[in-house]
């Protein structure tokens, strides 16, 4: 019996690896292939920088959403999370930096932020775990419901004027190479693969993904646990929110409309299966670089306009979606083989 269990955990993890393996190969080959067409543009100090500041805001994102599908259902919400965070930062800021402490304000600014997303998580997770929406019509919704509240709340202008401090500390470049974007980025992928990896609520979330059913019969919370996961995904989305308010120096209610389907083909390309039980951090970093990678080195060609771009994402998101489903399906003949 200990061994039959031991297999059972093992194999997941094997098959995880192997995912990891493929992106990475996948991953130096992207940047010999942009090297090689672009050398003299792509392996630019300079364009390492870029990179390593656009990609933080909706690599963040991906990571919440890779939480929602690991758990079986998916979020759509993300964006709408982000720039409402960043509308009741930038509003409490505009109203109270001309009136005390800058420092402080941003302080205050970034906890209501993420109160907001902790907030619009619960409230996702709600309608998902106690009132059995399905994920993706849940998320939908809301994400429309956030989106309108923002408008609502900017009368569809974006907010500026914030403190010049806020956007210094939001782009500031450590040791003229890692920009502050980046950091927090590695803290996020860092401290949610621990929690993955290395906690009792990791391992409750890949078992609710793969079998809820199974998981009630063992005695987990299936409601508890999806709740916490939306309330993480809307944490991670305002700290998304807040970046890109940084970026900007100013926040609005469609910032990163196009973020979503990137966020969704991160999470695929990564190894995330879409069915819930199954994925890893490690994939959707790598899914993360290939993208950006692929983004801006499409960006040094003159020729490739910018509408081809979501025709691009979305070829790339089909095909990755098959050639998962080829794997399954080999996996699964290869089990069955085992079985007889």
């Amino acid at each position: 019996m200990a061994d039959k269990k031991a297999g059972f955990l093992l194999k997941p993890k094997r098959d995880e690896d192997k995912n990891v393996v493929r992106l990475f190969f996948v991953f130096v080959g992207v940047f010999i292939l942009m090297g090689f067409l672009k050398p003299a543009l792509f392996l630019q100090k300079g364009n390492f920088i870029s990179m390593a500041t656009q990609f933080p805001e909706y690599g963040i994102m991906a990571i919440g959403v890779s939480l929602a599908m690991i758990s079986g259902g998916i979020d759509l919400a993300v964006v709408g999370t982000a720039n409402l965070s960043a509308i009741f930062a930038a509003k409490y800021l505009i109203a109270t930096t001309s009136q005390g402490t800058p420092a402080f304000s941003i302080v205050i600014a970034v906890l209501l932020a993420l109160a907001v997303g902790l907030a619009a998580g619960a409230f996702n997770g709600f309608l998902i775990a106690r009132l059995r929406i399905p994920a993706i019509l849940a998320t939908l919704g809301t994400q429309q419901l956030f989106t309108g509240f923002a408008i609502v709340m900017t009368e569809g202008r974006p907010l500026s004027r914030l403190p010049i401090l806020y956007s210094r500390i939001g782009n500031t470049e450590l040791f003229g190479l890692l920009p502050v974007p980046f950091i927090l980025y590695v803290l996020v992928a860092v401290a949610v693969g621990v929690v993955l990896g290395k906690t009792s609520f990791g391992l409750k979330l890949y078992l609710v993904g793969t079998n809820p059913k199974a998981a009630i019969y063992a005695g987990l919370e299936n409601t508890r646990i999806l709740i916490r996961t939306y309330m993480l995904s809307g944490l991670l989305s305002s700290i998304a929110g807040l970046i890109m308010m940084a970026r900007a120096n100013s926040a609005k209610a469609d910032y990163g409309a196009a973020y979503t389907l990137q966020c969704v083909l991160i999470a695929v390309l990564g190894g995330v299966d879409p069915n819930g039980g199954f994925g890893t951090i490690r994939g959707v970093t790598l899914a993360v670089f290939i993208l950006q990678f692929l983004s801006s080195g499409l960006n040094m060609f003159e020729h490739i306009s910018n509408f081809y771009r979501d025709v691009i994402w979305g070829g790339v998101l089909i095909l990755a979606l098959i050639f998962n489903w080829i794997i399954a399906r080999r996996n699964e003949k290869r089990s069955m083989l085992h079985i007889s």
